[in-house]
């Protein structure tokens, strides 16, 4: 493997601001024990043919003692760090001159705690790379252990060409969890083009992209008690550059077919909410079956393979040989299973604009998820990820690394296998909400067709689904739990009814305070249900989406 930045400590230097005892030693260096900078230079060529060097590196770090550069700053305010820079630039322009073509010289002075007085770390090579003046960061490179909490770690500019990360002498990633043998190479071939991600050592890792997530997933495929460590890497790109994706699939992205929900035409009556929400259906249905390509439509299987008989008659043997009756003449040995029952799942957690209950005393809204993904009774140690939104109606997740400020739209993945969404509100419904939580696993509930059942604060039906239904997730100024269900936020006792039919669900507004929203199968926000009473119920399609109170609700079929 190559060596992408030599990195070599200097000692024994009584001022680590003179160039000349940092560049050369006096006399022959042939008879100097120690080397330094410019012995350095000459025994590492970026370029060589045979034994004679044809380019050397021209971009060169230097860190000292950090104590100094403190004091450099107090006294002088960089100004002997400055100097050191410009003169050994100068020195390094003298003495290879014929081996740096068009490449400029610059040199940087930085501090570092690990450094002993009198002692310097120097590093160049191929993944050492100094801005020019003013040019502008094209890439941002964070990394992260539970897609929640990120750590800056570099930027690469736009005629950078390589950037090392981790190992024992890339930059340096918070909490990096491959030793000081792994690293992350990152290579760079413009600002037109897609950053490539590559590890070292290549077979010690897995290294795939996530184009919904938007980072790298990296995992070690060492053997490891209790499983390889991941790191997750995400490349931003600077918003003064043009907006591109930003990962291997980018170059598909043009022939992906994107498929836009139609709004509903705009000659249908406003006083007609069941054939409105008919018409958004069978549009949004036309639009999606165009877009997908055709494929015939098959049976699931059992569990033995065989395939399902939506007829529920006994499958025929595929032996030739006459099998005995195992029935009397005139029964039948099939199975006849009930239809299965129409279902409402809690698939999101809206979370409110707490700026709007200021008097219930309500200083926050903490959420809590194990390790499983699942919403928890309060934060435990196996906590894996908690979303909170204050009183400011500021959005933060908080994991075992830290507490950082998010926003909408987001993906977190704190475990392997599972993900979380953070979808906007959309405009619509931003005056009460702030986001929408996916759940990685939704909570589903069976209801029966042809009756009505009601939901709300005081009703049982669907009261698995209304999972903030505690005071342990509202907190107070004191930091205390509240004492009142979180419920009261956003949801009347009698919310709304609902009845399931064949062509969808019935939605009645029973409270004239409470808001409820319509959003399609994808969670686009479709309408405000404003006047839907018993006489005049709102027909939602199936797989349609309802939002009331905290709560994202499916009705499937």
């Amino acid at each position: 493997m190559p060596i992408y930045v030599q990195h070599e400590v200097l000692g024994r230097i009584p001022d680590v601001f003179n160039a000349e005892a940092i560049w050369q030693a006096p006399g022959l260096a042939l008879f100097s024990r120690r080397p330094l900078l410019r012995d350095l230079l000459e025994r590492s060529p970026r370029e060589h043919r045979g034994r004679a060097a044809t380019r050397c590196f021209s971009h060169v770090t230097l860190v000292l003692p950090q104590e100094d550069v403190d004091d450099d700053y107090h006294l002088t305010r960089g100004a002997r760090a400055r100097d050191l820079a410009q003169t050994l630039a100068t020195l390094h322009q003298k003495d290879f001159g014929d081996l740096l073509g068009s490449d400029q010289v610059r040199y940087d002075v930085v501090g570092a705690e690990s450094l002993a007085p009198g002692e310097i770390e120097v590093r160049f090579g191929h993944a050492v790379y100094l801005p020019a003046p003013g040019e502008k960061v094209l890439y941002n490179v964070s990394v992260s252990r539970d897609s929640a909490i990120w750590h800056p770690v570099c930027a690469i500019y736009p005629n950078q060409r390589l950037a090392l990360i981790g190992g024992q002498a890339g930059q340096g990633a918070a909490d990096w969890p491959f030793g000081p043998d792994g690293a992350i190479l990152v290579i760079n071939d413009g600002a037109d083009t897609v950053p490539v991600v590559d590890m070292r050592p290549r077979g010690d890792f897995d290294c795939r992209y996530d184009p919904r997530s938007g980072y790298y997933t990296i995992k070690s495929l060492r053997d490891i008690d209790g499983g390889g460590p991941r790191l997750l890497l995400r490349i931003a790109r600077n918003a003064a550059f043009a907006s591109e994706p930003v990962g291997p699939s980018a170059a598909h992205a043009a022939a992906t077919p994107v498929v836009v929900p139609q709004p509903a035409p705009a000659d249908l009556p406003p006083q007609m909410p069941a054939q409105r929400a008919a018409a958004i259906t069978a549009a949004t249905a036309a639009t999606a079956a165009a877009a997908r390509p055709a494929r015939p439509a098959v049976w699931q299987s059992r569990a033995d393979g065989m395939p399902l008989d939506p007829t529920a008659t006994p499958a025929m043997s595929l032996s030739h040989k006459p099998t005995a009756p195992a029935t009397l003449p005139g029964e039948s040995d099939a199975t006849y299973a009930p239809l299965a029952q129409q279902r409402v799942q809690l698939v999101a957690l809206a979370l409110p604009r707490l700026s709007r209950y200021r008097d219930t005393g309500a200083q926050a809204l903490v959420l809590p998820f194990d390790r499983s993904l699942s919403l928890c009774a309060e934060e435990q140690a196996d906590t894996a990820i908690s979303f909170a939104i204050d009183a400011a109606d500021e959005l933060t997740a908080c994991t075992a690394a830290g507490r950082q400020r998010i926003t909408a739209p987001a993906t977190f993945a704190p475990v392997d296998a599972r993900t979380m969404r953070l979808l906007p509100a959309a405009p619509a419904m931003a005056d009460r909400y702030h986001a929408l939580l996916c759940l990685a696993q939704p909570v589903g509930a069976a209801v029966a067709s042809g009756a009505r059942f009601t939901f709300g604060r005081s009703s049982n039906m669907l009261a698995a689904l209304r999972v903030l239904d505690s005071p342990r997730f509202i907190r107070r100024a004191d930091g205390a739990p509240g004492a009142a269900s979180a419920d009261r936020i956003g949801l009347s006792r009698n919310a709304f009814s609902f009845e399931a039919t064949d062509h969808g669900y019935r939605i009645g507004r029973l409270s004239t305070s409470q808001a409820l929203y319509h959003l399609d199968e994808r969670m686009a926000f479709v309408a405000m249900i404003a006047d839907a009473g018993a006489d005049s119920p709102y027909l939602l399609p199936h797989g349609h989406h309802l939002v009331a109170g905290h709560y994202v609700l499916r009705f499937d079929a």
